[in-house]
């Protein structure tokens, strides 16, 4: 069962390289957003947890503390991705 979710995801992955001509920047974005929330499903219902990317407690800690923009720029300076993804990336764990 592990083994065809884990391969779907694997074709999803190849769909999105395969398909997507060079011009169409951000519609490759919106697919990998998606792809990215399938992979969190499939991780979520195996019971497999994520890897934790070291000093995202920083980040736990000030969403708990109602501090969101502090939040969002610890998450950028830890993981390096841009303002949206890192807000949505907040949004998410809160």
């Amino acid at each position: 069962m592990e083994f065809v979710l884990l391969s779907a995801v694997l074709v999803l992955v190849a769909q999105l390289s395969l398909s997507s001509p060079s011009g169409k920047l951000v519609s490759v974005e919106r697919r990998l957003a998606r792809l990215e929330q399938k992979v969190d499903l499939l991780l979520n219902h195996l019971g497999v947890e994520a890897p934790q990317i070291p000093g995202m407690e920083r980040v736990h800690e000030l969403i708990v503390q109602g501090k969101k923009i502090e939040a969002i720029k610890v998450y950028r300076q830890l993981t390096g991705e841009g303002l949206k993804e890192s807000k949505d990336a907040v949004k998410r764990m809160s």
